[in-house]
């Protein structure tokens, strides 16, 4: 495809095609977690949740059984945050991440305060993945490193490696695999430090695949690495991409190859997890989120609600009630569009049934604080 200047609806589109949020797909959940990149998943539903509104037919047991056998796993990579990535992809992502989540925990007054070194922590580690050959939770860690260390730096130390260095959170049961009390475990296949900068390129290629086209500064949002970096590893791709021109003509890389629908390709409604991938992905999220809603849709503690996704852009929010799906416009929606939520909200409604009728439950005071130009109660 030759290089072309692309309008705001064409990148928008584009997004949807990549994450399969034109049309609900017929893919097994490795082959689509790798179509889509990474999952965000503090939120243990929300992987369910995404592929739910992504795939045909989308059977939660089938996550669970992925969870289970290590074909995804779950863990602290981009924007040192959890995601649930496909097993083949964590070591790359994890190579190119590594010192971006060392940064950001070893200089971190709650590991400082514990007194140990990065040297003494650097060391202990081959002994603290040894000891993780098995599931263990925090507790069983800390206590194991008390035996170890100083008092008072088991918890500090282990508070930063179970982000930076490389540990799966083992599935422990519960609706969504996951629950409150989480179990770490030694990820196999790590990769040694000499490959960062490869690393970081792959994961680049990853991220246009995903959410192409997308600049630098995109690139360096999703995953937090220095815009330099992200930089550099979008030319390292050379061939590889192709450079297009966004609306206000700067420069946007993508996959060589890769197809851009048409501005007038319809989008279906979709009801979208909290913290959904494609609201976080961009430098500019006015690609999905107009700038008027961003500021309801992403709270100023962190939180991203789950939203409605109506001609491929946030039109407002959702929450579970008695009853249905609670749907929140944030601007007037014609008959036919809130017919096309409704029959999202009863596919969820039964979607939820049988593990968290009440999803995201103790999000709720946030909707006291939320403009409200319609809401509907949508029926399961």
């Amino acid at each position: 495809m030759p290089a072309m200047r692309l309008t705001a609806r064409q990148l928008n589109r584009a997004t949807l095609d990549r994450q399969l949020l034109l049309r609900r797909e017929r893919l097994t959940v490795p082959d689509a977690v790798r179509r889509i990149t990474a999952l965000q998943a503090q939120e243990p539903a929300s992987p369910y949740l995404a592929l739910w509104s992504r795939l045909e037919a989308f059977d939660a047991a089938e996550l669970d059984a992925a969870y289970a056998s290590g074909a995804i796993v779950k863990a602290s990579l981009m924007r040192i945050t959890l995601h649930a990535v496909h097993a083949a992809d964590y070591p790359v992502y994890h190579a190119a991440m590594v010192r971006t989540l060392r940064q950001a925990r070893l200089g971190d007054p709650r590991f400082t305060r514990g007194g140990l070194s990065i040297p003494e922590a650097d060391a202990l580690l081959p002994e603290v993945l040894a000891f993780l050959d098995e599931p263990r939770t925090r507790v069983e860690a800390e206590a194991w490193l008390d035996g170890r260390l100083p008092d008072g730096a088991s918890h500090p130390a282990f508070w930063a490696m179970r982000t930076y260095a490389p540990f799966h959170h083992a599935p422990v049961g519960g609706p969504w695999s996951f629950g409150p009390k989480a179990a770490f475990t030694a990820a196999p296949g790590t990769l040694p430090a000499e490959e960062r900068e490869a690393s970081i390129t792959s994961l680049a290629r990853r991220y246009l695949a995903g959410f192409g086209p997308a600049s630098a500064a995109d690139l360096s949002q999703f995953t937090l690495l220095q815009r330099g970096v992200a930089r550099d590893a979008l030319a390292a791709l050379g061939n590889e991409v192709v450079l297009h021109e966004g609306p206000d003509g700067s420069p946007l890389y993508d996959v060589a190859g890769a197809a851009i629908p048409a501005d007038d390709t319809p989008a279906p409604p979709r009801l979208l997890p909290m913290w959904d991938s494609t609201l976080l992905a961009y430098a500019d999220r006015s690609r999905v989120i107009p700038p008027d809603y961003r500021k309801h849709v992403t709270r100023m503690n962190g939180d991203v609600l789950p939203t409605l996704l109506v001609d491929g852009e946030v039109a407002g929010v959702w929450r579970t009630v008695e009853g249905g799906i609670e749907a929140t416009a944030f601007h007037q929606l014609p008959d036919d569009t809130w017919a096309g939520l409704a029959g999202e909200a009863a596919e969820l409604v039964a979607f939820l049934a049988e593990r968290e009728p009440a999803v995201y439950r103790r999000y709720g005071h946030w909707w006291a604080k939320l403009p409200a130009t319609e809401v509907r109660v949508l029926p399961g």
